[in-house]
């Protein structure tokens, strides 16, 4: 005979399973439309129970389950997509997210209800929408029709449209380095720390409206030579920012203080080379001090990357360097030089030189795990051989302007920082306002010469090489672009 104390869980037992049973005829439910909003998730159910962990009974695992008396809310609903019927407890931000929506509050006010940074609610919607209970709209950065192949690479749909955004953000010039190949030596005074939260607050209004996931990718010079970084840095993270940094190497105490306030998503450093190259370019024993860096930031478990410039008299050491940094650094790839600022007196890869480059370097990835892809134009070779594209410079081919964005130490936002590409500055126009000008459009467009190519959503070229190489960004292709078009199949 069940006791009074079996009886009164065994009927929040039944609630759940009532909860559960109602779904499993019902169609998945369908996500928000174009132009529409957030919504819950029509088929959540908010279930209270009297016992904790009574759910466990539902999931599968066989786990032996031992309810324990106390208050618990439980989640039932079916996710978007696939259909799943999840049974799982209700975090404290879930109810906070799903408070916001039913009640239409404002999250500045919740916010500050509960004494806590703005990013806080933020981020509670966004795992609420992670989680399927609170459906999200799609995101608004989708790329125009222009960019639609007429052909070609299956698997390309995905690239049309971003989930989040990059702010590549130049906090100062300051640099302990002086590059052969340094595009920008220039003098420009630094943003006040106030004049740099409002930009913050101005991005954070972007990617609401967007409807997007925000990173701020801090570089200079080298950023943390900015007199206010760590104090930037820590408004970043109060706004639900993912953060990265471009720069230089740094002590372990400047970088754990950093990793203390928010993790950091990455740290990228640059080598140029074998040692003696690449200290030719950067310095002497700048080599053995990234080496020593990587350890560093293994020991704090951050990501890391190593970018190197790619010349033609630095092209023959890149598989050797790959083979050294093999296991230890998370990521390794490169970038074309743009022959600009101080680099326009190195040279480039002759195209036939760069193709056949590629080829090796593809084919070296595929044993070396720390080689990863970045330039556009892999994308051809991967057409070539019939392989599944990736995603290109920024995860959606030449990202400039669409889902990625530089400003400059004084407010000036370009569509690249490695390319003349003025959009406006954010001082005298919100970040929403230049993301929407036609400035911004002309760079997202891209060259009219790569409208209808097969691969056009994952490469568009390099417009900073485009434009460092004499070439119109609007008009004409890559000049290392070896893809087959009619005009080069008539040529052949």
């Amino acid at each position: 005979m069940a006791t009074s104390e079996e009886f009164a869980w065994k009927s929040d037992l039944s609630r759940l399973e009532q909860a559960r049973d109602a779904l499993i005829q019902t169609d998945p439910p369908s996500l928000p439309g174009e132009g529409e909003g957030y919504r819950i998730n029509p088929s959540l159910s908010l279930v209270v129970c009297r016992w904790r962990q009574l759910w466990r009974y539902l999931d599968d695992s066989g786990r032996e389950v031992v309810p324990e008396e106390g208050q618990e809310f439980v989640l039932v609903y079916k996710a978007p997509g696939d259909g799943a019927i999840k049974i799982t407890p209700a975090s404290d931000r879930q109810l906070l997210a799903l408070k916001l929506h039913t009640e239409n509050l404002d999250r500045h006010a919740v916010a500050e209800e509960a004494g806590v940074d703005v990013g806080r609610v933020d981020a509670a919607v966004e795992e609420a929408c992670a989680s399927g209970i609170i459906l999200a709209p799609p995101s608004k950065l989708v790329r125009s029709a222009a960019h639609y192949p007429d052909s070609g690479v299956a698997g390309w749909k995905p690239y049309l449209h971003s989930d989040y955004f990059t702010l590549q953000w130049h906090v100062t010039q300051a640099c302990d380095l002086h590059c052969r190949h340094c595009y920008d030596r220039s003098t420009i005074s630094p943003l006040t720390l106030e004049q740099g939260v409002n930009i913050l607050d101005q991005f954070r209004e972007f990617v609401l409206e967007k409807n997007v996931h925000g990173q701020v990718t801090f570089t200079g010079g080298n950023p943390l030579l900015y007199d206010h970084f760590e104090e930037l840095y820590r408004e970043a993270a109060k706004r639900n920012f993912s953060i990265a940094i471009l720069g230089n190497p740094s002590s372990r105490k400047i970088v754990q203080s950093l990793q203390d306030i928010q993790a950091l998503s990455f740290y990228q450093v640059s080598l140029e080379g074998l040692p003696e190259h690449n200290d030719s370019i950067r310095g002497a024993g700048h080599f053995d001090r990234i080496m020593e860096f990587l350890e560093i930031l293994d020991d704090l478990s951050i990501y890391s990357m190593v970018m190197l410039t790619l010349t033609r008299e630095n092209m023959g050491q890149v598989l050797e360097l790959a083979g050294i940094l093999r296991d230890k650094v998370d990521l390794f790839t490169f970038n074309r030089l743009s022959q600009t600022g101080e680099g326009a007196a190195l040279a480039t890869a002759e195209k036939q030189e760069y193709q056949d480059f590629l080829h090796e370097y593809l084919d070296a990835a595929k044993s070396n795990p720390t080689m990863a892809m970045k330039d556009n134009l892999i994308n051809i070779v991967k057409a070539e051989r019939q392989e599944k594209p990736f995603g290109g410079c920024t995860g959606f081919g030449c990202g400039a302007a669409f889902n990625f964005c530089s400003i400059l130490p004084d407010g000036d936002m370009h569509a690249c920082r490695k390319f003349q590409s003025p959009i406006g500055n954010v001082l005298q126009s919100s970040l929403l306002e230049l993301y929407n000008s036609e400035a911004a459009e002309r760079y997202r467009l891209g060259p009219s010469e790569c409208r209808g190519c097969k691969i056009r959503p994952v490469c568009g070229g390099c417009q900073a090489v485009i434009q460092s190489s004499g070439l119109d960004i609007t008009l004409n292709r890559d000049p290392h672009c070896f893809i087959a078009t009619e005009e080069t199949e008539d040529d052949g």
